[in-house]
């Protein structure tokens, strides 16, 4: 039996359909919580250490956040994340940890 993964395509995809609406809040949080959780699943195979640690960042912070935490920027700030780069890994985490999420 192969050992389950979250692909950096599937996880644009959910963050996507959240985007525009076809999934909500919680149903964004759900998916996160089932796929992020087993500690047996694997983050971004193949991808970059970088782009791993974007991945778990988000699958993390969409885990744990209130659901009226949730705003439309995160998505922005989550998408330009996967995209990062060694010189602007650490920006871009920080504005989507703290400009993500409504306080």
């Amino acid at each position: 039996m192969s050992q389950p993964s979250v692909s950096k395509k599937q996880l644009i995809n959910v963050l996507n359909q959240w985007h525009q609406k076809t999934i909500d809040n919680e149903q964004l949080q759900d998916w996160m919580v089932t796929h992020f959780d087993p500690p047996e699943t694997l983050i971004g195979e193949g991808e970059t250490e970088l782009i791993q640690e974007a991945m778990h960042i988000i699958m993390n912070e969409y885990e744990l956040a209130k659901l009226d935490k949730f705003n439309d920027e995160g998505y922005a700030y989550a998408i330009q994340l996967l995209q990062c780069t060694e010189e602007n890994f650490v920006a871009l985490r920080q504005q989507f940890i703290h400009q993500g999420f409504r306080d």
